[in-house]
C-alpha cells in the first residue's frame, strides 16, 4: 500500500467527506484487528440513474482504497415495493440498465470493477429463512415505527400500501443477508438506518455501523429526483442538454445556501478531482489497480499552469481577472459569497467538468447495442405512439368471368356437347 497504511488513516479514508457516521467504533475495531469491514451500498432500479450518483460511487473508491470490500445490491424487489415508481414488468430491464450505468461510471472513474460484488436482491429476498425473518420483523415492528423509518425514502400516501411499509424491514435484513460490517447510503436513509440498529438485534442479529453522504440539491433547488427531469442531469443528457440545464439552473450571486451547482462542485467536482491528483501520485493506498482501466481521459479539473495544491479551477478572460486556482472548496464558497466568482462563470465551469464526466458514458452507450435495447426496454417513451398492425393481405380469388385477366362468358369459347361433336371419320 502507498501512503495510508495506519488503521487511523484507513478509517479517515473510509470516513472523509461524509454528512454523518453511526457506530464508527465498530469499524475502528476492525481495523486495528487487521480486517477488511464489508460494506454494502444498495439501489432500487425505479427511475433513470442521474448524476447525483456520483456522490456515492466516488466515496466507494475511498472503500477500496482503505481495504473494504464492498457488494452493490440491484434492490429490485424495493423497486417493485416502493409503490408508484417502478412496475413488476419493468423492474427487470430497469435492473440491467442500472448495471450497464454504474459498471460504466466505475471505469470512467478508474474504479475497478473486479473488486466489486453485485447482486440482485431478489437472488436471496426470496428464500425461505429471508422470509421467515420478515415475518419475525411483523410481527414486533409497529405501522407507525415501519412508517416513520421510511418517511424519507418511500413515497408517502394518505392511505399508505402495505408494500411501503414491509420495505424498511426488508432493507435492515439485507445487513445480515449480504454478510456486512457497515451500510453505505444517503442520509435521506437515516431512519431507515436507525430502524436497522434498533431491530436487527431483536432477531439476534448483530448491530452494524452506517455510513451516510450528503444529498445534492437539484438544480432548482431541492432534492436531486429521478421524477423531476428539471431537477437532474442524467447520464446520458447531450452536451447541449447539459447546457441547457445549467443555463437555467438557480444561481443566484452571493447566495450560497440554495446553490445546487456549488453544491455539486462541493460533493462531486472537487473530489473526483482530489480522487485523479492523488493517482497522479500513486495514492491509491490497498488498491493498486485503481486508474488501470479508465475511460476517457481522467484528467484533474485544473488547468496545467494551476499552482500545487490546487484542485479546480474556473477560468474567465484576462480582462475579468483571469483564472482563479481553487484549493478547497471553502475557498471557492467564499468567492462567492463575496461576488468575487460570478454565477456566469461558475456556470461554465461545472457544465464544463460535467460534460467531461459523461462523455465517456455517452459514448459507451453509443457503441453498445444491446444497452441500447435495454434502454428502450427500461424507459419507454410515454409520448411514442403504438405502431399500427398492419393487417395482413388475403387472396380471396375472383369467382368465375371476373377479375383483371377474365374473359367475358358472352365471348368465351363453349363446349362442344356430345351430339355436336363432329363424327369420327370412318375407316376406308
Amino acid at each position: 500500500m502507498a501512503g495510508v497504511n495506519s488503521p487511523a488513516e484507513r478509517f479517515d479514508l473510509i470516513t472523509r467527506r461524509l454528512q454523518e457516521v453511526l457506530g464508527g467504533e465498530a469499524i475502528k475495531a476492525l481495523l486495528e484487528q487487521g480486517q477488511n469491514p464489508k460494506c454494502y451500498w444498495g439501489t432500487a432500479p425505479t427511475g433513470r440513474p442521474h448524476i447525483g450518483y456520483f456522490v456515492p460511487l466516488t466515496k466507494i473508491a475511498d472503500f477500496l482504497r482503505a481495504g473494504v470490500e464492498v457488494t452493490i445490491l440491484f434492490a429490485d424487489v424495493h423497486a417493485f415495493l416502493d409503490n408508484l415508481k417502478a412496475p413488476l414488468e419493468l423492474v427487470g430491464y430497469r435492473t440491467k440498465y442500472y448495471e450497464y450505468i454504474l459498471t460504466t461510471v466505475f471505469k470512467s472513474l478508474g474504479i475497478p470493477t473486479s473488486k466489486l460484488r453485485f447482486i440482485e436482491g431478489s437472488s436471496y429476498q426470496l428464500t425461505k429463512e429471508y422470509n421467515m425473518d420478515n415475518y419475525k420483523l411483523c410481527s414486533i415492528v409497529t405501522e407507525h415505527d415501519a412508517k416513520k423509518a421510511g418517511a424519507e425514502v418511500v413515497k408517502q400516501v394518505e392511505n399508505a400500501f402495505l408494500s411501503g411499509l414491509l420495505y424498511p424491514g426488508l432493507q435492515a435484513l439485507d445487513e445480515q443477508y449480504l454478510g456486512c460490517d457497515f451500510q453505505f447510503g444517503g442520509v435521506d436513509q437515516r431512519k431507515i438506518f436507525v430502524f436497522a440498529e434498533e431491530y436487527l438485534p431483536k432477531l439476534g442479529y448483530a448491530k452494524r455501523a452506517h455510513l451516510m453522504n450528503p444529498m445534492v440539491p437539484g438544480l432548482a433547488g431541492g432534492k436531486m429526483s429521478s421524477s423531476d427531469p428539471n431537477s437532474k442531469i442524467d447520464f446520458l443528457d447531450s452536451p447541449d442538454v447539459v447546457k441547457s440545464k445549467i443555463k437555467k439552473a438557480f444561481c443566484e450571486e452571493g447566495n450560497v445556501t440554495e446553490n445546487g451547482l456549488l453544491a455539486f462542485a462541493k460533493a462531486v467536482l472537487i473530489p473526483i478531482s482530489e480522487l485523479r491528483l492523488e493517482r497522479l501520485k500513486s495514492k491509491t493506498v490497498a488498491d493498486p489497480e485503481e486508474g488501470s482501466v479508465s475511460l476517457g481521459e481522467p484528467k484533474p479539473f485544473i488547468t496545467d499552469d494551476a499552482p500545487e495544491g490546487a484542485v479546480f479551477t474556473i477560468q474567465r478572460d484576462t480582462k475579468f481577472g483571469g483564472p482563479s486556482h481553487y484549493k478547497s472548496y471553502d475557498e471557492m464558497e467564499k468567492d462567492f459569497a463575496e461576488k468575487n466568482l460570478h454565477p456566469g462563470d461558475l456556470k461554465v465551469a461545472v457544465r464544463d467538468a460535467i460534460n467531461s464526466l459523461l462523455d465517456p458514458i455517452r459514448k459507451a452507450f453509443e457503441a453498445n447495442e444491446e444497452w441500447q435495447k435495454i434502454e428502450k426496454l427500461a424507459y419507454p417513451d410515454p409520448n411514442a405512439k403504438p405502431e399500427k398492425k398492419k393487417k395482413a393481405k388475403v387472396y380471396h380469388p375472383p369467382p368465375p368471368g371476373k377479375g383483371k385477366n377474365a374473359i367475358p362468358l358472352e365471348s368465351a369459347p363453349s363446349e362442344a356437347t356430345p351430339e355436336e361433336a363432329p363424327a369420327e371419320p370412318s375407316a376406308p
